[in-house]
């Protein structure tokens, strides 16, 4: 898996020097939380478990609960899960979900939608390790019917993994979903959480393509009218993190912030697992739907030395760095990694389109932006239902008959997202290609001019 994640090893890294640093940082009256804020996030988590160490060896004490003793609040919070491996530190936020009266069905939607089968199976070993309980016989107590269901299923670890796929069973398996749900009175709900629940990524993506061509609706609006409450919300919840993890936790870090108040529990839970994850896709993500950059929605939304914390985690301003690039680039991405992991063929979803008229495409797009208002409608469906090839003929009928240059005029009469998306498309392969190298080199270089 490629690193992308914003806390990598620190260099010269020596756990003695850190941990006496930390321990004058905590001793006498007060402590300096700036120091100890700023040593911890620039280490990585294996560093941080050298220092626990060093620090016992050296003085005798638990980094862990002087920690707590001197911090308080959401910072203490904060500092103590970057403490934890990546298992234990899921073990708590599971412990946490379920212990007490009540249960905090969003958390365990979260971790156990996201995690792979590996983590899952860490974190179940951690659980036993440190409260010497079955975290399946938990979860099992405090949950019910289909949800709990599937929260079981998820927690074994057993997703397929091998990339490998039937182009057969992909047809059958949307077919099968179509017949448990919208085909029927009711819903066998079986059915959709051995499919969702068992099935690899890959092999789930394409089931989703083809169930809606077979539904003609998205398995997410299926999912919705068919299913209800927390296992609504936990089967959305898997769908999105098949489609993308990035942007499913984008989504949760938005809403975690947005309005009155913040969730500061899922917040500290979503920086603390993903900086040495993914915490760059993330923030593409994060600024592609909302177009603010996380960094800033956390500068606004937090304070004090929490504040610092979480912005050390998150990385860095993306709205200092210029735009990202648009999300007809993520999903070429996305098609070219698909096509190499899977060593199947792709079948396209834009064709050439039949009976095609270059110079009436050309006609149509200069109404759609003549006069007042741009028909945004018209344009969206003129170009996505043409092929690459057809797309420069529309170019060139739209300079010889009309004497003006489309995409000079696409730029000026559509909106911030949807103009990227509309420009994007409508260069050629090669001229996207360049476009894209250029931002990526002009990103860099303002990063290195902020330095």
């Amino acid at each position: 898996m490629v690193f992308r994640g914003t806390i990598t090893d620190a260099p010269d890294f020596d756990p003695r020097v850190d941990a006496e640093t930390l321990y004058n940082a905590m001793k006498g009256i007060g402590s300096d939380k700036e120091t100890i804020l700023d040593l911890i996030t620039s280490w990585s988590n294996a560093q941080r478990q050298e220092v626990i160490s060093a620090y016992k060896c050296s003085f005798g004490q638990d980094l862990i609960e002087d920690l707590k003793y001197e911090l308080t609040g959401k910072f203490e919070r904060l500092i103590v899960s970057l403490m934890r491996t990546p298992p234990y530190h899921d073990a708590k936020e599971i412990h946490d979900a379920v212990k007490g009266a009540g249960t905090n069905e969003r958390c365990l939607i979260e971790i156990l939608a996201s995690r792979n089968n590996k983590q899952l199976q860490d974190m179940a070993a951690a659980y036993k390790d440190a409260y010497g309980r079955d975290i399946e016989e938990d979860i099992i107590k405090d949950t019910s019917g289909h949800f709990k269901k599937m929260l079981v299923v998820l927690l074994q670890g057993t997703r397929d993994e091998s990339g490998v796929v039937d182009a057969d069973l992909v047809q059958q398996d949307a077919e099968d979903l179509y017949a448990a749900g919208e085909e029927k009175w009711g819903t066998d709900e079986a059915t959709f959480i051995m499919i969702l629940g068992n099935r690899s990524v890959t092999h789930l993506r394409m089931v989703f393509d083809e169930y809606e061509k077979t539904a003609e609706m998205s398995i997410e609006d299926s999912i919705k009218s068919e299913l209800s409450g927390d296992f609504e919300r936990l089967m959305l919840a898997v769908v999105q993190c098949i489609r993308s993890i990035p942007m499913f936790f984008a989504t949760r870090l938005y809403k975690s912030m947005k309005g009155l108040g913040t969730a500061d529990n899922t917040l500290i839970r979503i920086m603390v697992s993903r900086s040495e994850m993914d915490m760059l896709d993330i923030r593409e993500c994060f600024r592609l739907r909302y177009e603010k950059s996380l960094y800033n929605m956390i500068n606004d939304d937090t304070s004090g030395d929490y504040k610092r914390t979480l912005l050390n985690l998150c990385g860095g301003d993306d709205d200092l760095a210029g735009e990202f690039f648009p999300e007809a680039a993520q999903i070429a991405y996305k098609m070219w990694e698909l096509s190499a992991m899977t060593k199947v063929q792709l079948r396209p979803t834009v064709r050439p389109a039949p009976d095609f008229d270059p110079a009436a495409d050309a006609q149509a797009l200069r109404k759609a932006m003549k006069g007042f208002g741009t028909d945004e409608d018209a344009i969206i469906d003129i170009v996505a239902r043409r092929s690459n090839a057809q797309r420069q003929e529309i170019r060139q009928s739209f300079k010889s008959l009309l004497g003006r240059d489309l995409m000079k005029d696409l730029k000026s009469e559509l909106s911030k997202n949807l103009e990227r998306l509309i420009i994007g498309l409508m260069l050629t392969p090669a001229e996207f290609n360049a476009k894209m190298m250029k931002k990526a080199m002009e990103v860099k270089y303002e990063w290195t001019q902020n330095i």
